[in-house]
């Protein structure tokens, strides 16, 4: 299923037996193989504006501007000059000059064979999908508009690495396969249709754990250097850069409640797929699709996938643990409980039978 699939193939198995939906006002969605450079790795421009430099530093020439989503080539990521008072110094190369690269989402398209048929599960007919394009354009299906995000967005979409539920298939008047999609923990409600192209089933053994049964595992969140290392016993197993809890907002001022709470916690809810939402008017979010997400706070606090910056090793969120989409994917099957892909959620009340996680002050 993640094989790289020809229009010609496309379009053939899109019409075997799947019911069209010819009523709805859906026009041809385009090639998603040739909407975007012809290129393995590629990133997306994930702020709304960001300079191309001639040289990696902010200090050199412009060369031109990109702005929110526009996809380009990764040719690699260097180091270079840390623009300010910022603390990341990794550059992306393009061909056409470099892109500071926290504001760039790391990428890649890989398009899939549409499922024509969707199992059985607890959860009624349906899978787990992960976007494995730079980003799939939404439909959605019951309006109004319900969550935050989707009423501020112009051009709904998910992006690579997102993790959402399938629980239907249809095709388009112009022969596409389409699949439903939506939430089901921490929904608003929102229903949607997109090209299933576009996502990958994940898979039983994608969650399977790792390391099971170990005992004395535990997580050590070190805010001071925004790194995560996993132990067993005395043994360090696993390490990554993480993003903690922001310091400062947008005018430099202390934000206290933005912090990542330091202390002695236990892993209490795990999910494959949450919509998450916090926050004020004025320093809010909205987002739907955080895969790989474990509660270890009461108030909300989680380690969890991030696909809206490339910024780690930078405290930059609302008090959880941004991690990289495979750093949080790894850190989610290895800690415990574990959590089976029906139903994809899983809440304990007892920390003997959870993962420690010490937030310190390294």
């Amino acid at each position: 299923m993640n094989r790289l699939i020809t229009r010609r193939e496309f379009l053939k198995t899109s019409a075997l037996g799947v019911g069209t939906l010819a009523i709805r006002p859906w026009s041809y969605w385009g090639d998603l193989a040739a909407q975007w450079p012809d290129a393995e790795h590629m990133g997306r421009v994930c702020v709304g504006r960001v300079d191309l430099r001639a040289r990696p530093s902010a200090s050199s020439q412009s060369v031109g501007v990109y702005y929110e989503d526009q996809i380009v080539v990764w040719l690699r990521e260097v180091l270079g000059e840390a623009p300010g008072m910022t603390l990341n110094r990794c550059w992306v190369e393009t061909p056409e000059g470099y892109l500071y690269a926290p504001s760039v989402q790391p990428v890649f398209n890989r398009l899939n064979q549409p499922l024509l048929e969707l199992p059985q599960t607890g959860l009624g007919k349906g899978i787990w999908v992960e976007v494995t394009v730079p980003y799939a354009d939404l439909y959605l299906d019951n309006p109004p508009a319900r969550s935050p995000w989707l009423q501020e967005s112009e051009h709904p979409r998910l992006y690579y690495s997102q993790v959402m539920w399938v629980d239907d298939v249809a095709t388009n008047s112009q022969g596409q396969v389409l699949y439903r999609v939506n939430e089901q923990y921490g929904t608003y409600g929102d229903v949607f249709w997109a090209s299933a192209e576009a996502f990958r089933p994940l898979s039983e053994d994608e969650v399977a754990p790792i390391s099971p049964g170990v005992p004395d595992k535990r997580i050590d969140v070190d805010i001071n250097h925004q790194m995560l290392s996993c132990y067993e016993g005395n043994t360090e197993v696993y390490h990554c850069r993480i993003s903690s809890g922001a310091k400062f907002d947008a005018f430099g001022e202390i934000v206290k409640e933005w912090a990542t709470p330091v202390g002695s916690f236990y892993i209490w809810r795990k999910l494959l797929s949450i919509h998450m939402a916090g926050g004020t008017v004025s320093g809010g979010y909205d987002l739907p699709g955080i895969a790989w997400t474990c509660l270890f706070n009461g108030d909300g606090v989680a380690i969890h996938s991030t696909f809206w910056h490339n910024d780690y090793g930078t405290p930059r969120s609302h008090g959880c643990v941004n991690a990289s989409p495979e750093d949080a994917k790894w850190i989610f099957r290895w800690t415990e409980p574990h959590v089976t892909y029906d139903p994809g959620d899983k809440t304990v009340n007892e920390m003997f039978v959870s993962t420690n996680v010490n937030v310190i002050e390294g």
